[in-house]
């Protein structure tokens, strides 16, 4: 089933069009990089390229560390155990409805 159906055209120099909705519905604009999935049933699924850097905080942070990789400075590895509850922490599946461990300051 099909949210969005659209029909773009090849150019003799192989490029194409995203057609507005398209790029609306991948939030994509002038500059934005665009990446293709392709399946073995044959289906191609497009997305956004950028998508995993797009929280601000993280980008801040990831600049943060390059300048300091480029400057020389020593970059310590984490605590292992630290590393640990990290990525446990990034499997978990949460939504808005489920309950909060711990306290919250608003």
């Amino acid at each position: 089933m099909s949210i969005i159906q659209e029909v773009a055209t090849m150019t003799s120099k192989g490029q194409f069009t995203l057609p507005r909705t398209v790029r609306q519905a991948l939030g994509v604009e002038v500059g934005s990089k665009v990446a293709f999935e392709f399946r073995e049933d044959g289906q191609i699924v497009v997305s956004r390229a950028d998508t995993e850097h797009e929280d601000p905080a993280i980008a801040a942070f990831l600049d943060l560390l390059a300048g300091d990789i480029q400057a020389g400075r020593h970059v310590r590895a984490i605590p292992d155990d630290l590393a640990h509850d990290m990525l446990e922490y990034a499997r978990r599946e949460a939504g808005p409805d489920e309950d909060i461990d711990g306290d919250v300051d608003l």
